[in-house]
């Protein structure tokens, strides 16, 4: 078959499996795989190295990019540079830290205009779910938006007010009617405490207990169930809410689950006190959690695993002071995602299938990516070229994150991302950056 261009790969991920393999490329999209020796006849041919395994690209369906209104803290061209240095070809952008919030579709479209000729990765948005907004959910729907994000409590951000559980029913019922999927913080407010003050991170803990999520995701499936709504609880973090997912699943509701890179990696018991860029919410819990969330995913009841990639500027990580009440509650990680969730894998004997699945297809498939996620005739040629065995150290000052805060700084990561690839192209951070920017089911917007 005529191709622009072959890869031949010694080891590629095709699915579940880890085989060598040829892949052609024309216009941008996967047209043929093959024998790794397949004659190249007129295409260009590249050849990966013996130690790198080509990766469909890394979705990332929650990210905090913030511009506009806190471009400060980050913004569509530093946090697509960071994707696409850590191997990610997509992102699906959050609602709120951005000022306006994508509540409307004036908002929306204000944030495509100020992120258009920005990107060097495909972007999708979601829209909000705040109370006062049902009316607009089903023209963000049409306007192409991914889904609808929404709060049980206070989101830290006063423009993106959190739905009570009455009001969550009536978004429930409208995203139900329109089917779209509904994305959901779920912590109880009832639950969570104030924190005091101070750099103790077992009181920051205390103040965001486990029930504060086991309630919010009953909650969670209990609406899911009565409106026969799609719904999607992010950043896990309390492992005891396995068993109330998976039971609703077996009885039919649809609701998905994912948990996040410093879920995976991070326990409560390892963080000092002070060390504020470890703050976010819901919180880093104990070692015994941390090993159970591996089984969940390993198991099937996790589906997905993505960043929640919520950057601020320095200052408002209060490093100065180390008090847990006053910092910001998020991890950057964009960038770091794959890497840090291969070096825990591996380490446990997790297969980098298993990754890629959980950070790409998963991903994908549960937002409606058409032709993202895998290495499959039809998608696009959007490639991770990874060297899972080369170790690298995290110098905060060479990332692309706007703000050189980390809590892998100075840790040592296993696994390099040699190259990343959009559309059947090596993406050149010195380029021009062209990423497009997407709606619903993969159609330019």
């Amino acid at each position: 078959m005529a191709a622009d261009l072959l890869l031949r790969a010694p080891r590629a991920v095709v699915g579940d499996s880890e085989v060598a393999c040829s892949v052609r490329v024309r216009d941008g999209i996967v047209v043929a795989l093959g024998a790794y020796d397949d004659p190249a006849g007129e295409a260009d041919v590249v050849e990966l190295a013996a130690d790198e395994v080509l990766l469909p690209g890394m979705v990332d369906t929650h990210v905090h990019v913030n511009e506009p209104g806190r471009t400060e803290w980050e913004g569509f061209a530093s946090a697509t540079r960071a994707a696409a240095a850590g191997g990610v070809t997509t992102i699906v952008d959050m609602p709120l830290n951005s000022i306006p919030p994508t509540t409307t579709v004036a908002a929306l479209e204000e944030k495509r205009a100020v992120a258009r000729g920005q990107v060097f990765v495909d972007v999708g948005f979601w829209g909000g779910a705040v109370p006062g907004n049902t009316a607009d959910l089903a023209e963000l729907h049409e306007a192409g938006v991914f889904g609808f994000k929404c709060f049980l409590l206070d989101s830290g951000v006063e423009e993106f007010p959190h739905l009570a559980p009455t009001d969550f029913t009536e978004a429930m019922a409208e995203t139900a009617r329109l089917g779209a999927l509904m994305i959901v913080h779920a912590e109880d407010g009832d639950v969570v405490g104030d924190c005091a003050h101070g750099a103790a991170y077992a009181t920051f803990l205390a103040s965001r207990p486990d029930a504060a999520e086991e309630q919010a995701i009953d909650l969670v499936v209990a609406t899911a169930r009565a409106t026969g709504g799609r719904a999607h609880v992010v950043h896990l973090s309390a492992s005891g809410a396995v068993p109330a997912l998976r039971e609703a699943r077996a009885g039919g509701v649809d609701v998905s689950v994912e948990t996040c890179p410093h879920y995976l990696v991070f326990d409560a018991g390892s963080i000092p006190d002070g060390a504020t860029e470890l703050k976010c919410c819901p919180p880093i819990r104990d070692s015994s959690n941390r090993d159970a969330l591996w089984a969940a995913l390993a198991a099937g009841d996790i589906d997905l695993v993505v960043s929640d990639h919520s950057p601020c500027t320095e200052d408002l990580k209060r490093r100065d002071s180390g008090d847990f009440a006053e910092a910001w509650g998020g991890i950057a990680s964009l960038q770091l995602g794959l890497p840090a969730v291969w070096t825990a894998a591996r380490e446990r004997g997790v297969p980098l299938t298993d990754v890629v699945r959980w950070m790409s297809t998963a991903p994908a498939r549960r937002v409606g990516l058409v032709g993202k996620g895998d290495l499959a005739v039809g998608a696009e040629a959007d490639f991770c070229v990874f060297a899972p065995d080369e170790p690298w150290t995290v110098d905060v000052a060479r990332l692309h994150h706007k703000n050189p805060v980390s809590p892998y700084a100075g840790r040592t990561l296993a696994g390099t991302v040699r190259g990343t690839w959009l559309r059947g192209a090596p993406i050149d951070l010195a380029a021009d950056p062209r990423g497009r920017l997407l709606s619903r089911e993969g159609v330019r917007a």
